[in-house]
């Protein structure tokens, strides 16, 4: 029998639980369609990565005139549950890129998010 393990603190627990443990119980139950929807926003937030990890910041993502906006929830520590409360995706700043800035192009993992 397959077990998952994840973190302990709360929003570590739920990011790795989007990047890993649903695309796994959802091939287990024979889905198709594994990964949760992406796209290309604004940043309205600045943020340093300075682990040199891949980032999964919580933020908002708002349409407005045709494009859409991201900008952090807050704080961004692991047992801050608000930040992910608040959140509706996740910016993905890669392990290679040291900072975001306003105003830059960003990847965002919608967490709950329809395109209709």
């Amino acid at each position: 029998m397959p077990h998952l393990g994840l973190p302990g603190n709360p929003v570590s627990s739920m990011v790795t639980f989007e990047q890993f443990a649903r695309p796994a119980i959802l091939k287990m139950m024979g889905k198709k369609n594994l990964a949760k929807p992406t796209i290309k926003a604004v940043s309205e937030s600045r943020l340093e990565n300075k682990g040199g990890n891949r980032v999964f910041a919580r933020a908002v993502v708002t349409e407005r005139e045709g494009r859409y906006y991201a900008r952090l929830t807050g704080p961004q520590g692991s047992g801050i549950l608000t930040s992910m409360a608040q959140a509706n995706g996740l910016m993905v700043i890669p392990e290679d890129k040291p900072s975001l800035d306003v105003g830059q192009e960003v990847t965002v993992q919608m967490l709950d998010w329809s395109p209709d």
